[in-house]
């Protein structure tokens, strides 16, 4: 049965409307005019050039991978219990603590971020990249809960009850077992959650302190006026982004 063609006009539309901006914005990184004037003439390298001198831009870098890695260890430590608790307890109040669980999926980033601030000045701790790493990895906890369940749910039960059957504990079978099990879905969820910790600013710009995050970094020179090297460092995290997208959706392919 062939599709109306009206809705591959529609798909291709709402392609374009997509991805033109991000087009326009790579071809834009390398115009050697600037970020004006209209085509794009003299093509260059200058800018990636200037942007690899810049080293307020790779500090912010530098301070976002480190915050990324360091809310993927906390997501994932808190998530995979949670995911646990989720798919294999029986307690009162489970399916309130599931939801409970969602919730920083659904919520705003502008209350999660605002809610923390409030609880670290009432605990009078001072703002730095440790509590955008708190922030992160809070907000990112339900992201870990949710892939690693669902991985959980496709798990085959039948290894566990043969490891327990032949004398394993239920430690031992979890580390020699279940995780190896889950390695596709934790990969995937920690590939998502590098790629979301990379690109938060909502939570982040509530908890900063002295030490900027690239999203800022970047907010904060857009707020002068748009500068070819901010096209060129959007080019390179749209690259890595799309890269780490790839994985996470050809690990859960395979997951699957």
């Amino acid at each position: 049965m062939r599709s109306p063609r009206w809705l591959l006009v529609h798909a291709v539309l709402v392609f374009a409307f997509l991805y033109l901006p991000i087009a326009v914005l790579i071809v834009y990184s390398f115009n050697g005019e600037g970020v004006g004037g209209f085509p794009p003439r003299n093509l260059t390298l200058d800018w990636y050039r200037m942007l690899f001198t810049d080293g307020a831009i790779w500090e912010s870098v530098a301070n976002s991978l480190g915050v990324a890695l360091a809310a993927v260890a906390i997501a994932l430590g808190f998530g995979i219990p949670a995911a646990l608790a989720l798919d294999r307890a029986q307690f009162p109040g489970k399916a309130v603590f599931r939801r409970l669980l969602l919730l920083p999926l659904i919520l705003p980033g502008i209350i999660t971020g605002l809610s923390l601030l409030m609880l670290f000045r009432i605990a009078d701790t001072r703002l730095s990249l440790l509590t955008i790493i708190l922030g992160h990895g809070t907000a990112l906890i339900s992201v870990a809960a949710t892939e690693v369940f669902a991985g959980l749910q496709k798990l085959d039960r039948a290894q566990e009850e043969a490891s327990l059957d032949l004398g394993a504990n239920y430690w031992q079978t979890f580390w020699r077992v279940t995780l190896p099990n889950l390695r596709l879905p934790i990969i995937g969820a920690a590939l998502l959650i590098f790629t979301l910790s990379m690109d938060e600013i909502a939570v982040t710009f509530f908890l900063t302190g002295r030490d900027n995050t690239l999203p800022l970094e970047i907010w904060g020179r857009l707020r002068r006026g748009i500068t070819p090297e901010i096209n060129a460092i959007s080019a390179i995290i749209f690259v890595f982004s799309l890269i780490a997208i790839v994985l996470w959706y050809r690990l859960r392919a395979r997951s699957e």
